[in-house]
């Protein structure tokens, strides 16, 4: 009998290909990529078309060498790594790596593993498609190019350690430009009225002042409102128009990658990287008991809304079963991607509609089970009937003040009995108001006026999944990228996430300044966008790929020559000087950055080595003093040999006050004590723990109030 070898990038997609493969297939994983650029240079021939040098992954020997004495003994080899960009990539380093083994090879991929698919992938396998590995190494040289030559420049003015990203440092430009826009945001007042009246049933209702003599007002003071309020209650009121309609909901598309993130970190507080983590788990395949390894969901890297024709034929059926016949259109619904979408793949769905939440809960993860749930619905709702509200709008009128009131009543909940979205409180058909019923013309008495002041506020700092929204509305990053950006910029330090926002860092600041003062037009948001195009284009065969690296490197080479010659004028930018003098030497000591953060150092470096802790409000984060009665320490933000930050006393090692906790200036409201420490609780929210008492105090988002 022949035998075949299928080789796949993630051991866990091999158990889940075993149940549809025969005994004459054998299954093998290259556990990711085999071969990458080396960690120790450039690793391009710039000057022979950007070859790349590709160096086998320190831990990937043995692999290799089973994969080819596997593929030696095969008939055929089968390449089946995920179905993008880097499992193309991933496939064709091993094929170079096993073809004198067997040359007899195919490119085989599943956008979902059920056994259809697989079967199907297995029977249609190709060539390697080189514009995709193509498209995957000019990112990839690109990204080297950028941090290889623009890093070194960030030690030379910063400190030794820093790296910047071609992507990366355009996300964090966001996050520094959006907190900048808050700090000039200057607030304005204005004030908004409410009355509530009566009509001649005596049954009361508020609504809102919403004109005055026919155009729209801004009142920006007491003293106004004053006036007008007085004004007000001089004038007789009826009701000068009704308006019923009816107003329909739609459901929204199923998932792709970027929705899929940004849905998950709002309702369930994943990360983006947590949420690929277990989407790639429900893909790649979970253990059902007797049914063995199952697919669960499609491939989740895709910005493509399509679903196939088989797919929406079970989902259709199913509603009618479950849930009747009411609940189903009567045409189907598709639903059109972007225009950038390449379409390479459906839209995030459950593989097998049958196998329900609740049917499967016992066989996953919790974690796994939300996602799949929120997966799960999404779909079946993007292919059920939309929502019915009556909506029912009250225009109120007395001399010139124009009042408006509005309620809707959902008629029929369509998609909402199995999806619903975060209440938004500027969607008025959510908004649960009833009004009395009225008749035109009809007289009301004016009960009460309630004014209340309003401030506008700056725009949001973002949150991981808005920025992973503006990324995607800006063109820059593709499926695949989302969730590695977001994270690589708060492990790089330079953003921090505090109650789910994201704050750029002093140390972010500094190196996001120098980036976009000395290059400009690199990172650039049209630029990084373009550049995103460009790639697209390369995996389509529209570009080549060295043509694109050559148009890049040649400015790219200018801009940086220009910026070495400022190097030292931009070093001085980034260190900040003191009256403190030297006790070694004499002269003043200057702020410097280092890996840990800001310390003092000689300004006669090199020749005074001496330097000092920096104490500053940045390490001393919330000038709170050491909870031991006894020291006159204050807390400081430390880092473990291995980086991980956790807080102790200044006056170490005298006092050996430490915890993981952030310490937070507030008062226990139980005992009054200064000295709380931020929790994390992903079952009941996050919490302030009193070390004094032990009491728990509850965070809202502007004040603590004591935990139930």
């Amino acid at each position: 009998m022949d035998k075949y070898l299928v080789i796949v990038e993630s051991p866990a997609k091999t158990k889940t290909l075993k149940r549809f493969l025969g005994k004459n297939y054998t299954l093998e994983s290259s556990w990711g990529h085999v071969k990458n650029l080396p960690r120790k240079s450039l690793g391009v021939e710039v000057e022979e078309n950007f070859k790349p040098e590709y160096v086998i992954i320190p831990g990937r020997k043995k692999i290799i060498q089973k994969l080819k004495k596997e593929a030696s003994k095969s008939k055929k080899v089968y390449l089946a790594p995920d179905p993008d960009r880097e499992g193309e990539a991933i496939a064709w380093h091993i094929a170079e790596e096993i073809k004198k083994s067997n040359p007899h090879i195919a490119r085989a991929s599943f956008n979902e593993i059920t056994r259809e698919a697989v079967l199907d992938g297995i029977k249609r396998a190709g060539s390697i498609d080189m514009n995709k590995v193509n498209a995957q190494q000019t990112r990839r040289i690109l990204d080297r190019l950028v941090g290889y030559k623009i890093s070194p420049f960030l030690w030379k003015t910063v400190y030794r350690g820093l790296s910047a990203g071609r992507v990366q440092s355009v996300a964090l430009r966001m996050i520094c430009e959006r907190e900048e826009e808050i700090e000039k945001f200057v607030s304005q007042e204005y004030w908004s009225i409410t009355a509530w009246f009566e009509n001649k049933k005596r049954e009361s209702f508020s609504a809102e002042l919403v004109k005055i003599k026919g155009e729209d007002f801004k009142i920006e003071n007491q003293t106004q409102v004053d006036n007008t309020l007085e004004d007000i209650k001089q004038k007789g009121y009826e009701v000068k128009s009704i308006k019923r309609e009816k107003r329909i909901r739609n459901p929204y598309p199923p998932f792709i990658t970027s929705t899929l993130e940004q849905d998950s970190a709002r309702k369930l507080n994943f990360s983006p990287k947590k949420t690929m983590l277990l989407a790639q788990q429900l893909y790649e395949g979970i253990d059902l008991g007797k049914e063995g390894p199952v697919g669960l969901v499609t491939y989740m890297r895709t910005d493509s809304v399509r679903v196939a024709d088989s797919a929406i034929k079970t989902a259709r059926d199913f509603i009618q079963r479950t849930y009747g016949t009411n609940y189903l259109p009567t045409e189907i619904r598709r639903y059109k991607s972007r225009k950038t979408a390449q379409e390479a793949h459906e839209a995030i769905r459950p593989t097998y509609v049958e196998y329900s939440p609740e049917n499967i809960r016992n066989y996953l993860a919790k974690d796994q089970l939300k996602l799949y749930h929120l997966i799960y619905n999404r779909f079946l709702a993007s292919q059920m009937k939309e929502a019915l509200y009556d909506v029912t709008t009250v225009e109120i009128e007395g001399d010139g003040y124009t009042f408006r009131a509005t309620a809707s009543e959902l008629r029929f909940d369509g998609f909402l009995r199995v999806y619903e979205e975060l209440k938004d409180e500027n969607n008025e058909e959510e908004k649960d108001k009833k009004l009395p019923i009225l008749e035109e013309k009809e007289r009301l008495n004016l009960l009460e006026l309630k004014p209340q002041q309003h401030f506008t506020k700056p725009p949001p700092r973002f949150s991981e999944a808005s920025l992973i929204k503006e990324l995607e509305a800006n063109g820059i990053g593709r499926p695949s990228t989302y969730a590695l950006i977001v994270g690589t910029i708060q492990e790089r330090r330079y953003v921090e996430k505090e109650r789910r926002k994201l704050l750029p860092t002093e140390l972010g600041r500094i190196v996001n300044r120098i980036l976009i003062d000395n290059f400009p037009e690199l990172f650039d948001i049209g630029f990084t966008a373009e550049m995103e195009e460009e790639l697209d284009r390369i995996e389509e065969g529209k570009d080549d790929w060295v043509e694109v690296l050559k148009d890049f490197y040649t400015p790219f080479k200018s801009i940086l020559e220009e910026a070495e010659k400022k190097r030292h004028e931009i070093k001085n930018t980034t260190q900040e000087k003191t009256d403190e003098v030297c006790d070694k030497c004499g002269n003043h000591m200057i702020i410097k950055w280092g890996k840990h953060g800001k310390f003092l150092a000689c300004s006669a470096f090199p020749g005074c080595k001496n330097t000092k802790p920096y104490k500053n409000e940045k390490i001393s984060i919330t000038e709170i003093s050491c909870p031991n009665k006894e020291c006159a320490g204050f807390i400081v933000e430390r880092r473990t040999r291995k980086g991980k930050i956790f807080y102790g006393c200044s006056s170490y090692p005298k006092c050996d006050f430490a915890t993981w906790d952030k310490p937070v200036k507030e008062n226990c409201l139980q005992c009054g004590a200064n000295f709380l420490v931020l929790k994390r609780s992903k079952k009941n929210g996050d919490y302030l723990l009193c070390l004094k008492c032990k009491h728990e105090n509850r965070i809202t988002e502007d004040k603590i109030v004591i935990k139930d």
